[in-house]
């Protein structure tokens, strides 16, 4: 299978504290991959980490390699910008700029350079549909984005990502400030995503990741415990730790 990004004995810190553990993974293209375990477990750090959305936080080191199609992540020379554009990031709160919809969509492509009226409509059309979104927003565009729903809200992020035409899409708890119809939403439309892009949740509900992902990486306490396909670590978990935090034992 094709190994879209590949994590090499990586371990990330703030200051002093150890947050993530000597993690190694391999993360396949068009697949979706959960990343599952409890509170402070290091999952969002190793999220941020692959888009090094990081860098900023003071303190903040790592050790061991990430690769995206081969190339180093934190190599000196990585242009950053290109780099994001190639692997998006959608937050677990909907995070819209105070701007219409349309230009919300926009934003990126402009960023990168795109001005063409014609082919700005033609990129905002093509991401809100692929968000599932363009039927709901199609008339009111130019609407302050702050007035959709929070369901609304998340589809336009993730449009919005998708504008800029990524590989990779990460996730971190996108529907954990949404009620039970915009998770389902959600859900249907990474299903669907998942065949043009790669796809990495993290998520606390262990549900959702067995409903949508092909894989599945249970992190504890700053290390990855136990990784594979969906099917084999919730019927056939390798270590106790795996089977005491599905069951409820630990979380």
């Amino acid at each position: 299978m094709d190994v879209v990004i590949e994590i090499v004995n990586f371990s990330a810190y703030y200051g002093d504290k150890q947050v993530v553990r000597d993690v190694s993974m391999k993360i396949f293209r068009n697949k979706i991959t959960a990343i599952i375990g409890p509170s402070g477990c290091g999952k969002t750090t190793l999220l941020r980490s692959i888009n090094r959305m990081n860098d900023h936080l003071p303190g903040f080191r790592v050790e061991g390699k990430i690769f995206f199609e081969g190339q180093d992540v934190y190599a000196s020379n990585l242009d950053v910008t290109e780099y994001r554009k190639k692997v998006g990031m959608v937050f677990q709160k909907p995070t819209p700029f105070p701007m219409s919809v349309y230009d919300n969509v926009a934003f990126g492509p402009r960023i990168h350079g795109i001005r063409d009226k014609r082919l700005l409509d033609q990129i905002v059309e093509n991401a809100l549909r692929r968000a599932a979104l363009w039927d709901e927003v199609k008339g009111e565009l130019h609407k302050p984005a702050t007035q959709l729903s929070g369901g609304q809200q998340q589809r336009l992020c993730i449009a919005r990502a998708l504008a800029v035409e990524p590989e990779v899409l990460l996730l971190d708890e996108p529907t954990s400030a949404l009620d039970p119809i915009s998770t389902q939403k959600i859900e249907m439309l990474l299903e669907e995503l998942s065949e043009y892009y790669t796809i990495v949740i993290v998520t606390h509900n262990i549900a959702q990741a067995v409903r949508i992902a092909d894989y599945i990486a249970f992190m504890y306490r700053g290390e990855l415990i136990e990784y594979g396909p969906t099917r084999d670590i919730i019927e056939r978990p390798k270590h106790k730790l795996t089977e005491e935090y599905l069951t409820g034992k630990i979380g």
